[in-house]
């Protein structure tokens, strides 16, 4: 087994690509690929040629020498993949598709609404094409979505697609309008008449509420706000997080909710190394917060947690600074994957006394959030056991009628996302998605992503959505269809009046005012040891993309060592 896998995967497909004996799986055009948590490598076919580790965006592919501890699960979980699936009849060559052509004569112009994971995997898949340009269009002065305020600051390796996000804004034909609103600034109306085009890939960004009393309190937060702060999201600064309690518990048994319970727990001294906001920083550090307990209201064979990620936990316990209770209500854990993990996290030795605590605890349902004295705060949460039957071929959880008084300051739901009605298009109340087939609303109106899809899969899931989506928009194209009738020459005219009336009047932010933004995070973040120091401010942020810079590191030197920041103020001070 000279190579592993040894993360999810963003479903990029160059490791499988650049592969000569094609031992990556599942690769695309096989079942699973789309929804697949990783890629495994076949150690009967590989022959060690390290093609696919070069390939890959994110370095997640890892010569069986160099596997850390914390990796070395991953050997086993690989060797158990093909044990079930060995892929025998496969050809020993990489399979390179043929790339589509458009037929129709002419320049084509797109605007994609949405520069996270899936709007810019459709600026991808459409740039392909030299005849067609690409302006991605989002509310933020910053790209990449989900990717820069979803994922966890402790998960930097994950953060490195966005290696392959560059690439793609390298590509003849993209370009930004950042800090610009549809629905506010420009309307579809306006972008159907400028563009051939126009894709919505808008994500979901509203939260599932819990729906029990007591959930409105202050100290009860929805994950999306929570992570959202602590990732530095200008929307979510100056959040009123609560860390004085011992005990937080968040409701929902997802990698998000992992998320959360790890960035509470950490050694604040481990996120100082991250690109983790610099206001939740100062927070985590005057934190009291000793143990994080994270419902699930169904049994461990149903959890959401993917398997890299009880790993990664997994090695948090090992390491010892982290322990990790299993709870599972009574259910005896079986021999999938996840179910493995934590038997393993169940029988590891208790840590020192006094190591920050998770406990994973199943079956158990929120039933009301208990306030303080004033009936102000969040003092507790009122649980709930529940047992599982099965219905319909469907396994279900059921209240049981005992209960218990959690006693906590802090309560997180994190039960998944749902996306808002989005302004010109229709939109389906029981999903939270628009109606579309296939990606397409109407000729010349497209949708990918969560807005598509609801709030499921990876980052690599955008890839074969996006495919799909584009395709069905190439169709179109090819037969003349566009989102408005009107020439191509009309078409460009108003597209230059856009964008002039965009800069002047949202102050639109263009690739190259991205970059100078980008840059200087990084600096920043150089003078103290981080990978970035994020600006949570927008009017600092479009200063410095329009090449202003804040003289003063007083902003995002925190609470670090004297000579550190003096070293900043010097290094500032000749910039």
């Amino acid at each position: 087994m000279p190579y592993v896998v040894t993360q999810s995967c963003c479903a990029d497909a160059s490791c499988v690509v650049a592969c000569p004996v094609n031992c990556l799986h599942p690769a695309p055009g096989e079942p699973g690929f789309a929804e697949a948590e990783m890629l495994y490598v076949d150690p009967d076919s590989c022959v060690d040629c390290g093609a696919c580790a070069t390939a890959c965006p994110v370095d997640a592919v890892v010569p069986h020498t160099a596997l850390t501890p914390d990796q070395e699960p991953f050997r086993q979980l690989n060797a158990d993949y093909f044990a079930v699936f060995p892929h025998r009849d496969r050809t020993p060559l990489a399979v390179v598709p043929r790339q589509r052509r458009l037929r129709a004569d002419g320049t084509f112009a797109v605007a994609v609404v949405g520069a996270g994971p899936a709007g810019l995997q459709v600026a991808d898949e459409l740039l392909r094409h030299p005849e067609v340009t690409v302006d991605v269009l989002d509310r933020l002065p910053t790209p990449y979505g989900l990717v820069r305020s979803g994922v966890a600051p402790d998960h930097q390796a994950t953060k490195q697609v966005e290696r392959l996000f560059a690439m793609i804004e390298d590509q003849p034909g993209f370009g930004y309008l950042l800090g610009v609103e549809v629905g506010r600034d420009v309307r579809l109306v306006e972008l159907a008449g400028a563009y051939d085009a126009v894709v919505y890939a808008v994500g979901a960004s509203a939260d599932q509420r819990l729906d029990v009393p007591g959930e409105d309190l202050a100290g009860s937060l929805a994950a999306t706000d929570l992570v959202g702060w602590y990732n530095g999201h200008p929307d979510r600064r100056g959040l009123a997080v609560d860390l004085s309690h011992e005990r937080a518990v968040v409701v929902g048994n997802g990698n998000v909710a992992l998320d959360v319970a790890r960035v509470l727990t950490l050694d604040p001294a481990v996120l100082a190394g991250t690109d983790v906001s610099t206001e939740a920083l100062e927070v985590l550090r005057a934190g009291g917060v000793r143990e994080v307990v994270v419902l699930g209201r169904r049994g461990p064979a149903q959890a959401a947690f993917t398997v890299p990620e009880l790993v990664g936990l997994r090695g948090l316990a090992e390491a010892g600074r982290l322990e990790v209770v299993v709870d599972t209500g009574g259910e005896v854990l079986g021999a999938t994957p996840r179910e493995r993990v934590l038997a393993e996290i169940a029988a590891l030795p208790r840590p020192a006394a006094g190591t920050p605590r998770v406990v994973l605890r199943f079956l158990t349902r929120p039933v009301e959030v208990l306030g303080d004295a004033a009936g102000e705060r969040v003092a507790g949460l009122r649980v709930e056991r529940t047992r599982l039957v099965e219905a319909d071929g469907r396994v279900a959880a059921v209240p049981t009628g005992l209960t218990e008084d959690l006693e906590t300051g802090l309560v997180v739901r994190s039960v998944g996302y749902r996306g808002h009605p989005v302004p010109d298009l229709p939109h389906d109340a029981a999903t939270g998605t628009v109606p579309h087939e296939r990606g397409r609303v109407r000729a010349g109106v497209y949708v990918a992503g969560w807005v598509k899809r609801g709030p499921t899969g990876f980052i690599g899931t955008n890839k074969t959505d996006a495919q799909e989506t584009v395709g069905v928009l190439l169709d179109d194209l090819d037969a003349g269809h566009r989102a408005d009738a009107v020439d191509e020459a009309a078409a460009r005219a108003r597209r230059t009046d856009l964008r002039r009336r965009l800069r002047r009047e949202s102050g639109a932010l263009d690739l190259a005012a991205w970059r100078r933004l980008d840059a200087e995070e990084r600096r920043r973040g150089a003078l103290l040891g981080r990978p970035r120091v994020k600006v949570l401010d927008p009017g600092e942020a479009a200063a410095v993309a329009r090449g202003g810079r804040d003289r003063s590191v007083r902003d995002y030197a925190v609470q670090t060592s004297g000579a550190v920041v003096a070293r900043g103020r010097r290094a500032v001070g000749r910039g």
